[in-house]
């Protein structure tokens, strides 16, 4: 008799996969829902939930892919609803001129007779307010984003929240466009075909469901794009990010832009529903509501802030109404008289903060965390036999071409912290194809060096060229769009993302795809995007099995070996043409170091040009053409590894110190 089971059939469907059915059965639900539940007052909550999931999933561009603490979101929100309200409202109504006539035409406007002159009836119509009035949020985004996102922390926290109360105050006296305190009525609802949604809570139902679907959908291609790792790059090390090739500015302003986007969008929605817009709409409590919502749901989560705006929301609109009449009746039965007079809504930003911290304290990744936990490798992955002496794949890895003369010139570089001179005058060169190493003590300025060639750090004077191209001046990132890729001495790697995302970063200067490209996924840029992916996946093979069966894994939770690993695969990710590292061997057993050194020598054989940092002598001795001596900001020798390392000065300075290397 044959007992084995069938497996069930969603036990082989891929997480992928799941999800995309999970997410089209909960459609498909909603969708129907309205149809079984057909009481207006719930289906109005539900419309109002839907608009501050879509509020939420904007916030989580900004808070939960890039990082950027923004206390002030709801100013986006009030201006897409203002833009709608003003432009559809009879608040503005200019003197009638045949100017108008090419607007009245599309029907952007109508004429309008009071009992005086002519007047322009504003009738913008919903559905091209909804684009629009996102467009101009996301201008709104950028043009507020540009001279406060140099700010980090609680600095860009306490500005975004000014900048908020800015606008909540613009709209309570700019009287003539926002009708100030009294706030916009006869806000025009949406039209379809000749069918007026007016009061009807079921039209504003399906809207703000495709709203949602939408800009799930939006949040989903973001994320898995060339743009949304670099947003998350960005949150994780801001440092690191820059050093890939990642534009801080740019990036941060694309963030705020889309962020902006969604919630001007929102706006528009929320006020054709309501047919009214006032500012205490748009205050700060709106801000700090939607930031918690985040929180709960999970920060980077798509779903989960769709979930955690949508039960905050209804407990505000639903549950606590609800739960003040059942305290009611209790009070009149036990006759207590608090419980009588209860009122739970007043107590909403009470109960939002407690959810606040309670989250904080016990469970930061949300209800449905950003991060997908991945089954930890086998015992006979982890021991599985390691190819040594080379990269594996190594065939599949383009060759560099080294060409003639020197690629890395250093002339004359000073660097001075105050009246520290960590860099003197220091000079060196680093033939095309060559490996030259750079040893000292701590404190000699070998990592002061990497960071002035790589952009971290300004010099006060001197000269650096690469391949003919002047390296001073530009920004980090713009260093590495000319060649030149580094790893760091304190490993800096993005700790909440898997090793293949980290090695994808890698390549963020090497790839063009935009948002509009990311959302839309032409096939050129499916084409990109798998090319990428494997170009990564050949990379982490060089390390053979070291690297390969943990390409799912968070890099938090690697050795630091493998750490070491991936900080080299990403920055080989990049198709450098001279690489610089940064101690690279440290931390490592010797028997790790003689494994990497290989590794590191068959990069060299394919022409890649190395400068390299390092205290273990016997790696530079294996790898150098030249090695290079530093001593507090000096260079204090230069030549073979076997002739430095017999000379007295250098037997003084850095084998003393150093306690006998």
């Amino acid at each position: 008799m044959n007992t084995t089971t069938a497996a069930h059939p969603s036990a082989t469907l891929t997480h992928k996969q799941r999800s995309m059915l999970l997410t089209i059965l909960a459609f498909i639900f909603f969708a129907v829902l309205p149809k079984i539940w057909t009481d207006d007052g719930d289906l109005d909550s539900l419309a109002n939930a839907m608009s501050y999931a879509t509020l939420a999933l904007g916030l989580n561009i900004v808070v939960g892919f890039a990082g950027l603490l923004d206390l002030g979101y709801a100013a986006f929100f009030a201006i897409g609803a203002y833009y709608y309200g003003i432009f559809t409202s009879f608040q503005v109504m200019p003197v009638w001129s045949d100017a108008w006539a090419p607007l009245a035409y599309v029907g952007l406007v109508e004429k309008l007779n009071q009992g005086g002159p002519d007047l322009v009836h504003f009738t913008l119509s919903f559905w091209l307010a909804l684009p629009t009035g996102g467009v101009i949020a996301a201008f709104f985004g950028m043009l507020f984003g540009f001279p406060v996102l140099r700010l980090r922390g609680d600095y860009l926290a306490i500005v975004t929240l000014g900048f908020g109360e800015i606008v909540q105050i613009c709209a309570r006296n700019m009287e003539s466009l926002t009708n100030g305190a009294a706030g916009l009525n006869g806000v025009q609802g949406p039209k379809l075909f000749g069918y007026r949604f007016g009061v009807h809570s079921e039209p504003y139902y399906y809207v703000g469901l495709l709203l949602v679907a939408f800009l799930v959908f939006v949040s989903f291609r973001l994320r898995g794009s060339r743009i949304g790792r670099a947003w998350m790059a960005i949150r994780e090390d801001e440092t690191a990010a820059s050093a890939m090739g990642i534009s801080l500015v740019n990036y941060k302003l694309l963030a705020f832009a889309m962020g902006a986007a969604f919630a001007g969008m929102t706006g528009v929605f929320f006020v054709a529903k309501l047919q009214t817009a006032t500012p205490e709409m748009f205050n700060s409590a709106v801000s700090s509501m939607l930031l918690v919502m985040v929180v709960l749901g999970g920060m980077g989560s798509v779903w989960g802030v769709v979930v955690g705006a949508v039960l905050l929301q209804l407990m505000q609109t639903w549950f606590l109404p609800q739960s003040s009449e059942w305290l009611h009746s209790i009070g009149k039965l036990t006759g207590i008289g608090f419980l009588q007079t209860v009122d739970m809504v007043q107590w909403t930003q009470l109960i939002f903060g407690v959810i606040l911290v309670l989250m904080m304290l016990f469970r930061r990744q949300g209800l449905i965390p950003a991060v997908r936990k991945v089954a930890p490798l086998t015992m006979q992955q982890q021991t599985a036999s390691v190819v040594r002496g080379g990269f594996v794949g190594l065939d599949k890895i383009g060759r560099w071409a080294p060409g003639k003369g020197d690629a890395l010139v250093i002339k004359d570089v000073v660097v001075k912290f105050g009246g520290l001179v960590a860099l003197n005058k220091v000079s060196l060169t680093v033939p095309d194809g060559g490996v030259v190493a750079v040893i000292g003590p701590n404190g000699s300025g070998k990592s002061t060096l990497f960071n002035v060639i790589t952009g971290l750090v300004e010099a006060d004077s001197g000269s650096i060229s690469f391949n003919g191209v002047e390296l001073l001046g530009l920004a980090p990132h713009k260093v590495l769009e000319a060649g030149v890729a580094r790893t760091f001495q304190n490993i800096r790697l993005f700790p909440n993302l898997n090793v293949l995302e980290n090695i994808l970063i890698g390549e963020h200067a090497r790839l063009k795809t935009g948002p509009f490209g990311a959302v839309i996924r032409p096939p050129s840029v499916v084409r990109e995007e798998n090319s990428a992916v494997q170009w990564a996946k050949d990379i982490a093979a060089m390390f053979s099995n070291r690297l390969t069966p943990r390409l799912d894994q968070t890099v938090s939770g690697l050795s630091y070996a493998n750490r070491r690993r991936v900080e080299i695969a990403r920055a080989l990710a990049s198709r450098p043409k001279i690489l610089l590292l940064d101690e690279p061997t440290a931390g490592m057993n010797p028997a790790e170091s003689l494994e990497l050194a290989e590794q590191i020598k068959s990069l060299h054989d394919l022409g890649l040009t190395i400068l390299l940092i390092e205290h273990k002598l016997d790696v530079v001795t294996r790898l150098a053409d030249n090695v290079i001596v530093l001593d507090h900001g000096d260079k204090i020798a230069e030549g073979l590894p076997d002739d430095v390392r017999k000379d007295e000065e250098v037997l003084r300075a850095y084998l003393g110190r150093s306690g006998g290397h």
